[in-house]
């Protein structure tokens, strides 16, 4: 009885991995995908306005302006790339929104539907305007090839016993948003954030050379962005390098990509 039981188990995984496949743009990698956008975009929505209803948005201006200006650049970098590749429903039900907040962590962060938060604590790093650009293009990345849905998709398999969304959504509703929100990064109480693998690492590193070159940004400053966070390493890491690993073999990976990237590039 159990073996048949097993046997049923693995039958109906094998044939949610069989029929949830997506692919990442741009590297085509295949991947799982278990929940439906929508439902991701809601329940991004919900939590990105409590977050900023929780946070204190920035006064500076200049500072604001400039995160929604390389905001709304990105976006429509995003939203080229995906027409000219016939991808443009992967993005139905976006809405996009670019948000600075005041904190000292070194940290940025983009939920599903192109919800994006950028810390106060992280601008020092960035230093300009190209360089915000690599960590927006990242983050954005990140949403937008669906690597917080794999990790969620993983969850659901491995935490919640790989039962459906709906039924989560229902039977187990704190434990599956505690899940979005690990996922996603949003915020240090939930848990322990699930770090982005190094094939999402590059994954988003890939990707964002290539948005914020169409979005008119060199995208020759990935490499000196990248060597400041290395060299402000000391100890504990801040939160950003946590989950998002700086070492030598990164920055090398970065210089390899950037004849491609500067492909795209269009200077403003």
């Amino acid at each position: 009885m159990k073996n048949k039981i097993a046997v049923r188990f693995i039958a109906v995984i094998a044939v949610l991995l069989l029929i949830a496949c997506a692919t990442a743009p741009i590297t085509g990698r295949r991947q799982l995908t278990l929940i439906p956008a929508s439902e991701l975009n809601g329940m991004s929505f919900q939590q990105y306005s409590q977050f900023l209803s929780e946070h204190k948005l920035s006064d500076n201006v200049a500072e604001t302006e400039m995160v929604k200006r390389i905001g709304s650049r990105i976006q429509g970098a995003v939203e080229q790339y995906f027409a000219d590749h016939g991808m443009s429903g992967s993005l139905a039900g976006y809405s996009w929104e670019f948000n600075l907040v005041i904190d000292s962590q070194i940290n940025a962060w983009c939920m599903p539907g192109g919800k994006v938060v950028v810390y106060t604590g992280i601008l020092p790093v960035t230093q300009n305007e190209a360089g915000l650009a690599v960590v927006m293009g990242h983050e954005i990345a990140h949403a937008v090839a669906n690597h917080g849905n794999e990790r969620m998709s993983q969850g659901l398999l491995t935490q919640l016993g790989g039962i459906a969304l709906a039924e989560a959504l229902k039977s187990k509703k704190e434990e599956t948003r505690n899940l979005f929100m690990t996922a996603y990064g949003v915020g240090a109480t939930v848990g322990l954030l699930l770090p982005y693998s190094r094939t999402h690492e590059s994954e988003a590193d890939h990707l964002g050379l290539i948005f914020m070159a169409m979005a008119g940004y060199n995208p020759n400053e990935a490499v000196s962005f990248w060597e400041r966070m290395a060299a402000g390493k000391k100890g504990a890491p801040p939160e950003f390098l946590s989950t998002h690993p700086s070492d030598e073999t990164r920055i090398r990976k970065i210089k390899d990509e950037i004849p491609e990237a500067m492909g795209y590039y269009k200077p403003l």
